[in-house]
């Protein structure tokens, strides 16, 4: 099922912009592609985003009513959905993302992996040509994509830290100026240690890139580089219209 329904769908629609634009080299296609996954993913990022900001805006409230009803968990539990619902807040949508990209992620692991060097032709649907991908392993002609590379880790590193960067200091802003008295002070230590992932998520994805994804699947790594930044960078332009077209 999972074959079928996830990573086959995913394979041929690779294989098919390699085929549909002939010119291009694998790495831009990945690029291609992640584009267009993102996209389809697009509506789920949204709501995810918008329950995030405002489960932000209602957390005063959310508070009084944990404190209030604190002796009886099930009345709390029961209060709190009221809240979110009276504000029109869907707070599992962001379960939901989750739930739907951790199998796409790890499909997309087995898609790279099986790209090069040959294609996996028993994979491909009957209307889909497998092209040949000989001389399209060098991204814009000048990186190797069979092999490790460390510009590529480098540079997933710093695409992931501007968009943590944006993000984090985002959401700091609007605990700031939603929290004020003892809750500041709380939100201010919590803020602080969010804060240290804009530095170890990018480094994590360094080593990740340059050593660990290669120790497992050696002529993948380069190409998972390519989806690591362009989701990254994907990320930070949808959140970033979010933000200025459905928020204030």
């Amino acid at each position: 099922m999972y074959h079928t329904i996830i990573f086959q769908p995913l394979y041929n629609g690779l294989i098919g912009i390699i085929d549909l634009i002939p010119w291009i080299d694998v790495g831009v296609a990945v690029i291609l592609f992640t584009i267009i996954v993102k996209l389809i993913l697009f509506p789920l990022s949204k709501s995810a985003l918008l329950t995030q900001v405002r489960m932000k805006e209602v957390e005063p409230e959310a508070n009084r009513i944990r404190n209030q009803y604190s002796a009886d968990r099930q009345l709390q539990a029961q209060k709190t959905m009221e809240l979110y619902k009276s504000k029109g807040i869907k707070p599992f949508s962001g379960i939901l993302l989750l739930i739907i990209q951790i199998p796409i992620l790890l499909a997309l692991v087995s898609v790279f992996y099986k790209l090069i060097p040959t294609i996996d032709t028993a994979s491909l649907y009957s209307f889909i040509t497998a092209p040949d991908i000989t001389n399209k392993t060098y991204f814009l002609g000048l990186i190797d994509l069979t092999v490790p590379s460390i510009a590529l880790a480098i540079a997933t590193g710093i695409v992931q830290f501007l968009q943590l960067k944006y993000s984090l200091a985002s959401q700091q802003t609007q605990q700031q100026t939603k929290q004020n008295g003892p809750q500041a002070g709380a939100a201010a230590m919590a803020s602080s240690m969010t804060s240290q992932m804009k530095y170890f998520v990018p480094v994590l994805a360094f080593v990740s890139i340059y050593w660990l994804i290669p120790a497992r699947f050696p002529q993948a790594s380069s190409i998972i580089a390519l989806y690591w930044m362009t989701s990254s960078l994907m990320t930070f332009l949808q959140e970033l219209y979010i933000r200025r077209k459905h928020l204030k």
